[in-house]
């Protein structure tokens, strides 16, 4: 039997797109470069970590560290929204322009506004993802956004909301648009968590990446396995779609109506690990949510491939 070897690294980006933006905005001021800004959110999130390590702060680590990358995830929304304000201003200054000199500089403002709103965006998305790559090395802990769609940098995959996902496939059928690529869903246990479970993770993920390359990696974010996976996205650049359960609204059946909607996006296989394969492990019970999206998955006419143990 042939298995595949997870490679971690990552492609290095050799020119910047963003500081060839920044210089077209023709503003007199210097703007920070994006290795800059990379290295700002570094090192914020390495002095975080240095202070509270060792302290009793360290009990609530998890949530500073993603109370300070949430920080700049939200600064991001909040500037875009103001950025896509600009835009509709343009819009109608454009529809309504009548060749005065005022109505020009107005649009030359409204123009300017846009475009520089979309480049201190770009700038909050590289430090927050180069804090949240530290975090990830720091603590071996994954960050993901709490609500919302999250574009990719060079650092880490875009995110997006399951919901978000099934209605852009929905309108693919009515011929409103594409969502991209083919779905590849897991889920698997939380105490799957070993390096013996991230190698055949990654590998079952390493396979479906090479059967289709555009893929979109679609998970609960769950602990454990879940995590595992999340990571292995980051490194590759795969989309994210998180199909959270919510427990606030479905109580204990939360994490099956999360599996209605991984099956609702209609993914080209099911991948599951329904108990850790290290076989050191005291606790070997199967995880039913794991177990149901298997069996929904064949229920729906869907591939579903279960990760195991290598054959020894």
């Amino acid at each position: 039997m042939t298995y595949f070897t997870a490679s971690f690294s990552a492609s290095p980006k050799t020119d910047s797109a963003f500081d060839d933006q920044t210089a077209a905005l023709n503003d007199p001021r210097p703007h920070p470069t994006e290795t800059a800004l990379v290295q700002l959110g570094r090192a914020l999130m390495t002095e975080l970590v240095d202070v509270i390590s060792d302290t009793a702060l360290e009990d609530f680590q998890t949530l500073l560290g993603e109370a300070l990358i949430g920080a700049f995830h939200s600064a991001a929304g909040r500037i875009e929204r103001e950025a896509d304000r600009a835009r509709d201003a343009m819009r109608t200054l454009d529809r309504d322009f009548d060749g005065s000199e005022a109505a020009d500089v107005e649009l030359q403002e409204a123009t300017a506004k846009a475009r520089a709103g979309d480049i201190a965006t770009q700038a909050c998305e590289l430090i927050r993802d180069a804090a949240s790559e530290s975090w990830t090395i720091a603590t071996g802990e994954v960050w993901t956004a709490w609500r919302g769609s999250r574009r990719g940098t060079h650092l880490t995959a875009a995110q997006l909301e399951a919901k978000q996902a099934i209605r852009a496939i929905r309108n693919r059928r009515a011929g409103e648009a594409d969502p991209g690529g083919p779905v590849v869903a897991f889920r698997g246990a939380p105490g799957a968590d070993t390096s013996e479970d991230a190698g055949r993770i990654f590998d079952a993920l390493n396979w479906a990446r090479q059967e289709w390359p555009d893929m979109a990696l679609a998970t609960t974010g769950a602990k454990g396995s879940e995590k595992l996976a999340i990571k292995w996205a980051q490194q590759k650049g795969v989309k994210l779609i998180l199909a959270r359960a919510d427990f606030d609204a479905h109580g204990k059946a939360a994490p099956f109506r999360a599996n209605d909607e991984l099956i609702a996006l209609e993914p080209e296989v099911c991948l599951t690990l329904v108990h850790s394969v290290d076989r050191s492990r005291a606790d070997q019970r199967p995880f039913g949510p794991a177990l149901n999206l298997g069996q929904k998955a064949l229920e729906n006419g869907m591939r579903h491939v279960p990760i195991k143990a290598r054959a020894a």
